[in-house]
């Protein structure tokens, strides 16, 4: 019989059901214990996890971040090396622009002193084209002086116009074709003789015009004076003509006309605009008024004239010349032919001697290919 230890609720528990109890109580509590144990391992699992986690994540985030630390820093380094480049870039782009603009403007100083220069030398050449001029008009107004005080005395103002009028004959004509103050038949003195080509009557020439009749009307202040020296002017044209008509005109000596050599080209056009009526009355007696420009183109023709005589007199030795000529070209000619035969003669034999020699040359090598043959010469050797 078990012996009863105590009573629980009414309820006898023996030793054994006691002992039981105990035991189901201590493996109950090392079951609460192991349970225990094993969620405490089981968190320190899950912590441990967590932890390994985070510190993964973690070592990818510091991972990460030293990789962009490192791009970073590879960027910087390359930022740095692009703003150097840049920089050296952007210092040579400057440097070769200042270079450029001081080339430039030392470029534009040296034109513009070149220019300066030479604006300052054309400057000084017209200043001494002006001084020249001022140096001309200076020895003009000399001359206009000159010319005054001649133009102011009759026998000066003759001397004046047969000065004129000596030069532009001695200057187209040659000396045996003129004569100055020569006498003619009738006791008169022409100013000029111009001897005319086979044996025709010379030329006569006068070069008194009334020039102090010009100038009178020059000096007229009121217009009474102006028609007043106008008219004298016209009656000294007109006796000087009718003059020059009666002495100058001799038939079988002289030519039927005459020139009447007025100095002075404006003194021409002056006479040829308002007085007309003398221009017509000189027509009519045979003389012709004439300019200097007009007188040299008269002394051109004749001069003109008298060479056409000389060739036409020398046409005889001029024909025996060709006719020379023309026998001096048929022997050319002939010579020609010879020295053409003597060529051809040459070539022939030069056309010879290259045939002999091709001849030489392939026995040579006929010779050199050991090919000994008997050949029959031929008819040309």
């Amino acid at each position: 019989m078990e012996t009863v230890l105590f009573d629980i609720g009414g309820t006898p528990i023996t030793v054994l059901e006691a002992l039981a109890g105990g035991l189901a109580i201590a493996v109950l509590g090392l079951i609460i214990v192991l349970i225990g144990q094993t969620r405490a391992a089981r968190q320190r699992e899950e912590q441990a996890a967590i932890d390994a986690a985070r510190n993964g994540e973690m070592e990818r985030h510091m991972a990460d971040m030293m990789r962009i630390q490192s791009e970073m820093t590879g960027r910087m380094q390359t930022m740095s090396e692009i703003f150097g480049n840049r920089t050296s870039d952007l210092a040579r782009v400057l440097t070769e622009r200042i270079d450029a603009s001081s080339h430039r403007v030392n470029q534009s100083m040296t034109e513009t002193r070149t220019k300066t220069d030479e604006t300052l030398t054309k400057l000084n050449e017209r200043l001494a084209v002006i001084d020249r001029a001022q140096t001309n008009i200076t020895q003009l107004s000399g001359e206009i002086v000159s010319l005054q005080s001649i133009l102011s005395n009759k026998q000066q103002r003759g001397a004046f116009g047969q000065g004129r009028m000596e030069a532009i004959i001695a200057d187209g004509l040659a000396p045996n074709s003129y004569e100055f103050q020569v006498t003619l038949s009738n006791n008169s003195r022409p100013d000029a003789l111009i001897h005319m080509p086979n044996d025709a009557p010379s030329l006569v020439i006068d070069a008194k015009f009334p020039l102090e009749g010009w100038q009178r009307i020059t000096d007229a202040e009121t217009p009474e004076a102006v028609r007043a020296a106008m008219t004298g002017f016209r009656n000294d044209c007109t006796t000087h003509i009718k003059a020059i008509s009666e002495k100058y005109l001799i038939a079988g000596e002289t030519q039927d006309t005459a020139f009447m050599f007025v100095p002075s080209e404006s003194i021409f056009a002056d006479l040829h605009e308002r007085f007309e009526d003398v221009v017509q009355k000189a027509a009519r007696a045979r003389v012709v008024i004439v300019s200097p420009s007009l007188l040299m183109l008269s002394i051109q023709v004749i001069q003109a004239l008298l060479r056409d005589v000389r060739m036409r007199e020398q046409a005889h030795i001029i024909q025996k010349e060709v006719v020379a000529l023309l026998g001096d070209v048929g022997r050319l000619n002939d010579r020609v032919n010879k020295l053409q035969t003597h060529f051809r003669q040459a070539n022939q034999d030069i056309d010879d001697i290259l045939i002999s020699t091709g001849k030489v040359t392939r026995r040579g090598e006929k010779i050199e290919a050991l090919e000994f043959e008997d050949e029959r010469p031929s008819l040309l050797e």
